[in-house]
């Protein structure tokens, strides 16, 4: 396996909407799906207004006619057959967007519907003169003015991040069904407007409109490929938020070379900046240790980082593998408690991650079923790997620094799972670590936490204070009591009482093994198959 890469800091470079091969950055993907969805809303959007606008041409008819005259409660031709087929193809259009994969192909088929919308509004718009008059006018005044079609224009040209080119010829189509409308008007008889050359004089602002059309679509597609430009991080382009914690996000990335699937973890200089510049600067050192820890961790259960580096913004971010399964937290809420054959095969991959940073001289201190994964990785299923070192620090009593950054609320932990000197500020080892596993074995065993409270600070006291119930007595499931002695030994107050080492909890778990149904990878690989529609991975952070 190849060691991460570290990469200094980057002088800064221009953004600009081209790649290094000179070619238009393609928008990113999260962008071209939010706009695929605000154009099946705008269908939607625009299905009501033809009804509305249908009723309300009606009533307007009513109000216009002398007493007794009745039309306006009847079907008018073409004026209604026109609002009905459009809201029958708007509706049908939001449906697709609802259930079509190809966020991108939709934005395409959004230039033809706007197509189709201006071609009704370019024939409702010259027979609604009959429609409210209830005859054909005598002479129609010839004078330029925007109609409808070229609100309509301007909006998809706002909403549809296509290209220029595409959006104007898109446009002037569009724009062009009103002088058609008229013309077929006046072929069916219903207009009479002297020469041809008039249905342009008439909607020719519309075609300015196109112009228009064209620069809001630049303007919109630049935005979007800056934002890909701001999101690449070295040889990485980011893709889906994944997660957000604290202060850090997680994002689906891919190399620009390899096309290696990965996910980026960065703190933005904003979220650095939230009490004061010396909690900032604490904060992006606690950030730099995190990436430069997990780079030097080997074991094939502790997340894998691939690079680290700051972009040009000042933001700081690094690497890391991307993860096939969920965290055992979501795994617990979805499938329910594990059984302890399971908990305990899972317990001793974590274990040997741990082992391996404390021999390190580092502390998680932040073990918690949220930054435990669980998945397979090549062939092989329940395949543990430990999340997020974004608390690590070298085993060592806490300095000014620490004192800082813990006042600051950085380094914060979770309640649930912290040990009692951690909450206490007192000195830190790996025992901490130690602790935490008991808690994260107590809920995948039971499903329940350790100890409950709606407040946190209570919740902390009880951790000091109280003595845990075996987590046999949590549940009707049956759970040895080598198991309960396992997961308890891991739970004493005071550190010197606690099993000592990541290597003796794992070895406590193995001798508990021989008390339960095993489970192994045959087990674990059926399991996996029979859910092959697993959820995707999600990172959990807390930095």
């Amino acid at each position: 396996m190849p060691a991460p890469q570290l990469i200094p800091p980057q002088a800064a470079t221009p953004a600009t909407s081209h790649d290094s091969q000179g070619q238009p950055r393609a928008l990113p993907p999260d962008l071209i799906r939010d706009a695929s969805t605000r154009l099946g809303i705008l269908s939607l959007l625009a299905a009501a207004l033809w009804l509305l606008g249908t009723l309300l041409a009606h009533l307007t008819l009513r109000f216009n006619s002398p007493p007794g005259d009745s039309r306006w409660r009847s079907l008018v031709m073409p004026a209604d057959a026109l609002a009905a087929g459009s809201i029958v193809i708007s509706l049908a259009f939001y449906a697709y967007t609802r259930r079509s994969t190809d966020p991108k192909r939709n934005l395409d088929l959004g230039l033809a519907f706007m197509i189709v919308t201006a071609f009704a509004l370019g024939v409702m718009f010259h027979v609604s003169v009959i429609f409210q008059l209830g005859r054909a006018p005598a002479g129609l005044t010839i004078r330029p003015e925007l109609s409808w079609i070229g609100a309509v224009v301007l909006m998809f040209a706002a909403i549809v991040p296509t290209p220029p080119k595409k959006t104007m010829i898109a446009a002037f189509i569009a724009v062009s069904m009103n002088p058609i409308g008229m013309l077929i008007a006046r072929a069916h008889g219903s207009l009479d407007f002297g020469a041809t050359s008039a249905v342009f004089i008439m909607h020719y602002p519309d075609y300015l409109l196109v112009g228009v059309a064209g620069v809001i679509s630049h303007v919109v597609t630049q935005l979007g490929r800056q934002v890909t430009k701001a999101r690449e991080m070295g040889s990485y382009r980011l893709g889906d938020l994944l997660g957000r914690g604290g202060m850090g996000e997680v994002y689906r990335a891919t190399h620009t070379m390899l096309a290696r699937p990965a996910a980026v973890k960065l703190i933005r200089p904003e979220a650095l900046g939230g009490v004061d510049s010396e909690a900032a600067q604490l904060a992006a050192k606690r950030f730099t240790r995190e990436a430069e820890a997990a780079a030097n961790l080997r074991s094939p259960h502790t997340v894998e980082v691939y690079d680290f580096g700051v972009t040009e913004d000042g933001t700081l971010y690094y690497v890391m593998e991307m993860l096939e399964g969920m965290d055992l937290e979501s795994f617990v809420k979805h499938h329910g408690a594990l059984s302890p054959g399971r908990c305990i095969y899972l317990l001793r991959q974590v274990c040997e991650s741990l082992e391996e940073a404390h021999r390190s001289g580092l502390v998680h201190r932040d073990i918690k079923p949220a930054n435990i994964h669980v998945g397979r990785l090549g062939i092989r299923y329940d395949f543990a790997k430990v999340l997020d070192f974004g608390l690590v620090k070298p085993v060592k009593k806490l300095s000014r620094e620490d004192t800082l950054a813990t006042a600051a609320g950085i380094v914060l932990g979770t309640p649930a799972y912290m040990a009692p000197e951690l909450s206490l500020g007192e000195d830190v080892d790996s025992r901490a670590d130690i602790y935490a596993l008991g808690c994260v074995a107590y809920f995948l065993l039971t499903g329940k936490l350790v100890f409950e409270s709606d407040n946190p600070m209570r919740l902390v006291v009880r951790h000091m204070e109280e003595r845990p119930a075996p987590p046999s007595r949590r549940t009707e499931h049956y759970i040895p009591r080598s198991l309960d002695d396992a997961v308890l030994g891991c739970l004493a107050k005071n550190p010197a009482a606690r099993t000592q080492s990541a290597a003796a909890v794992s070895a406590a778990l193995e001798r508990a093994a021989a008390d339960v149904e095993p489970w192994g990878e045959a087990e674990a690989a059926a399991w996996w198959t029979q859910r092959a529609a697993a959820p995707a991975a999600a990172l959990s952070l807390t930095v």
